[in-house]
């Protein structure tokens, strides 16, 4: 599945942009820049924010691909297509897989704005992008999901955190299908199920990264509070916001998590 890009080093690290996370870009010296609309049947990015485009560069010394902007189940994509971008970064060479949300908080100890290491996921979104005929070049039929993020790579972050004095908490993600926002009863059964955000990405793609054997870190970045009883809305617009003030913070913290790397 190895495939060349002519005239650069091959990347070790595979990175996706979450909602208004694109700011991550601005750290990254890049090289070349890909736009999926130059990739043929590459799926675009129809989501506000999402670039849609590969980069191509170094961040903290270490030669990275960056995918800045997703598809999304709710676009009308199969997993299938949510997960190309993952599967052509195993295939350029990767084997450390970072992925980032913007994610509803469903923890009240925690606020909007702070920042969580996925430990584990709930995939609520009735898909799976392993669906179908394996490919046994990508891996096996039944691959393990019992440690799913690398508890190697959560702890190297957490210790970055409190480096650069950046509050990390730690928690577990459940993913929806979308686009629809949680009523206030999926959101008390999220909480009774054990997860601490909720959002839209990343299990198809972690699910996907995981039949491939790539390493896996994850973040969220928690952009509004679900409180079941409390509940206000979340337009989009406020999302990108929280997640661009957020973002800074996220950014300093992969480009050292990524350094250690080296």
């Amino acid at each position: 599945m190895q495939v060349r890009l002519a005239g650069l080093p091959a990347p070790r690290v595979g990175i996706v942009l979450g909602t208004g996370l694109g700011g991550l870009a601005d750290a990254m010296q890049v090289q070349l820049a890909v736009p999926y609309a130059e990739i043929p049947e590459f799926p675009r990015s129809t989501v506000q924010s999402h670039a849609g485009q590969f980069l191509f560069g170094t961040l903290g010394g270490v030669q990275v691909v960056m995918q800045q902007g997703r598809n999304h189940l709710y676009e009308g994509y199969d997993p299938d297509d949510v997960c190309m971008g993952v599967r052509c970064m195993a295939g350029l060479g990767i084997d450390t897989f970072i992925v980032t949300n913007a994610a509803g908080c469903l923890n009240p100890q925690w606020d909007a704005g702070d920042l969580m290491a996925i430990t584990d996921h709930i995939n609520f979104t009735g898909r799976t992008p392993l669906a179908g005929e394996n490919h046994d070049a990508w891996g096996p039929r039944f691959p393990d999901m019992s440690r799913a993020y690398d508890p190697s790579l959560v702890r190297l972050a957490m210790e970055q955190a409190d480096a650069l004095g950046i509050r990390l908490e730690r928690g577990v993600y459940v993913g929806v299908h979308g686009p629809q926002m949680e009523t206030p009863a999926e959101t008390r059964m999220f909480k009774r199920l054990g997860a601490d955000a909720v959002g839209m990405s990343t299990v198809m793609e972690v699910i996907a990264a995981r039949h491939l054997s790539l390493r896996i870190l994850g973040f969220s970045c928690l952009t509004n509070k679900n409180l079941p009883d409390c509940m206000e809305d979340a337009p989009i617009e406020v999302v990108i916001a929280m997640a661009n003030k957020a973002g800074g913070n996220l950014a300093r913290l992969i480009e050292s998590v990524v350094g250690k790397l080296a």
